[in-house]
């Protein structure tokens, strides 16, 4: 298979591997809690993701990211342009003076490229990766997921038509992409169905319930009114719905008014008065063909004259049940939800995505006690996201964002958590989503420069790496039992680490170690037990940290 090459490559190709193993602390200041399954880090997300590999290790069921596109665009106070103080000063470290000399491109792919291999073991066998970018970089994207995550492993391109053009051009460029991959493409559902369809299944049923007793539109409005205040609840994505049509279909509306300031402008006649409906000051959401064809197609309500605002008719049986090359979606939705959320600042994030495009893709491809990573988390959107879907269908969803602005992970994006968690006025949930999350930053290094244990490892930090180094699997803090770390096929693992330097395996620690079923693998600083006693227990001894592999 051809692979894409550019200036640098040799450089970061195995960075991952080269990359100084952190520590993660916890603060408690900007936690909610110290036993949150969710979790936000404050760091570079290289260090953050490798710092997670001992916990999360093929633990990730679905990552959404959202990186610097590369556009060159300064000002942002979430720089996206991929020549910021940070990324050079991890250029110059890492490739060394050619790194000078790159192009944007080479930059890029410089950045993204280890990041992206960490990614790729994080998720599970049967996880999915969605990665939004715009034409900047997508060819390179594309390049680089089929060399790391496979070709055959590429699920698919969404294209969300947004209808922003942020750089105008010859041709009006108003998408962007949203690009899938598979860890294991074979693993995978083969139909992936919208965690929300079995909200679908039940307005369908309740509509035929109630029509098949109630042959009065009064009556049955008032039966659909009472149910839907009981369970309004569970109901979205179809929350806003207002009726039922006789006849069992469901059917619901919305506004076709531009949720922004600025939308689309123009005349639109009310087919019984004759005369332009009175229009909003923000305009419509659609182009003034797309609204032609929906009045055509019967899918525009009419109010009973021109002053009465128009709305977009939706049906439950036209819900998406998988998941559409296409997505079209107002861009400045995440722009306008981000301020109701933040009233007192006027622009706290510039051009976020917004929360229900996040939620509608894992909602395809996560139920249950799933986790979601993101790794270049902003202004917080994807952990929103999160609670909402677990809001909506009572999902235990968890979610871990890492971003590396100390003042944005401070101010909005931990902030924008807490806030959604109590609730907001203007939320879909006023009442909060409900939830708790930990805020973590990232710490001294596990390992100094001269190889030695640093003075930030505390136990759990390194049981943790030495059982993902010997297992390559994820431990559960939880069920650590100082000295004992975890068993793993015929071993168990045992760290003597009370005190540096002083961490001694004798003849009664053997003997509480070697049970007469398992190889017992015990790191400490000495052993006072030779060889041949040590083999008789069936103990293998490995001395911190000396012998304590490198990852």
């Amino acid at each position: 298979m051809p692979e894409l090459n550019w200036i640098g490559k040799d450089k970061v190709i195995n960075h991952d591997k080269e990359l100084p193993y952190r520590v993660l602390k916890a603060n408690p200041k900007l936690s909610t809690s110290s036993k949150s399954d969710n979790i936000i880090i404050q760091g570079d997300n290289l260090e953050a993701l490798k710092s997670l590999m001992p916990f999360y290790y093929k633990a990730i069921k679905c990552i959404y990211i959202d990186p610097p596109y590369n556009t060159g665009n300064e000002g942002w106070k979430y720089n996206d342009k991929v020549s910021s103080p940070q990324i050079k000063a991890w250029l110059n470290d890492v490739v060394g003076p050619e790194g000078e000399d790159l192009c944007r491109h080479d930059k890029w792919l410089c950045m993204m490229y280890p990041r992206l291999k960490l990614l790729h073991q994080l998720l599970k066998d049967d996880g999915v990766i969605f990665i939004s970018i715009d034409n900047n970089e997508y060819h390179n994207l594309q390049a680089i997921m089929d060399e790391i995550f496979g070709v055959r492993n590429y699920v698919g391109t969404v294209v969300w038509k947004n209808a922003n053009d942020n750089n105008p051009t010859n041709v009006s460029v108003e998408h962007e992409y949203i690009v899938c991959y598979a860890k294991s493409k074979p693993d995978i559902e083969s139909v992936w169905k919208s965690a929300n369809i079995d909200v679908k299944e039940k307005l369908e049923q309740i509509s035929k319930e109630l029509n098949s007793k109630y042959a009065d539109p009064a009556d049955l409005q008032s039966a659909y009114t009472a149910w839907y205040r009981e369970n309004k609840a569970e109901l979205w994505p179809f929350n806003d719905y207002k009726f039922i049509d006789k006849g069992g279909v469901f059917t619901g509306s919305r506004s076709v008014h531009n949720p922004g300031k600025e939308g689309y402008r123009y005349d639109v006649i009310h087919p019984e008065t004759g005369k332009a409906c009175t229009q909003p000051l923000m305009g419509y959401r659609f182009p003034e063909e797309t609204m032609k064809r929906l009045i055509a197609e019967g899918k525009i309500i009419f109010g009973r004259d021109e002053t009465k605002l128009l709305e977009l008719k939706l049906y439950a049986k036209d819900y998406k049940a998988k998941l559409s090359s296409v997505y079209e979606l107002d861009g400045r939705t995440g722009t306008n939800e981000i301020k109701t959320i933040f009233p007192e600042d006027k622009r706290p994030f510039n051009f976020p995505k917004p929360s229900i495009l996040i939620e509608d893709l894992i909602s395809f491809v996560t139920r249950d006690d799933d986790i979601i990573l993101d790794s270049f988390a902003g202004s917080g959107t994807t952990g929103q996201a999160v609670l909402n879907l677990n809001k909506a269908d009572g999902g235990n969803r968890k979610f871990i964002l890492i971003e590396l602005e100390e003042s944005i992970a401070h101010n909005i994006t931990s902030e924008r958590i807490r806030r959604v968690i109590k609730g907001y006025p203007g939320s879909r949930y006023p009442e909060g989503t409900g939830g708790t999350f930990q805020f973590l930053d990232l710490n001294g290094k596990l390992f100094n420069e001269d190889g030695f244990i640093g003075n930030h490892a505390k136990y759990e930090d390194l049981a943790a790496y030495i059982y993902y180094t010997e297992t390559k699997k994820h431990v559960d803090l939880e069920k650590i039992e100082k000295p004992f770390i975890g068993a793993s096929g015929s071993k168990k693992f045992y760290l003597v680490f009370d005190e540096p330097k002083n961490n001694v395996l004798n003849e009664k620690l053997a003997l509480e170690f070697c049970d007469g079923t398992k190889t017992a693998v015990v790191y400490a600083d000495k052993c006072l037990l030779d060889e041949e006693r040590l083999k008789a227990l069936n103990i293998i001894f490995k001395q911190i940290p000396y012998e304590i592999k490198k990852y």
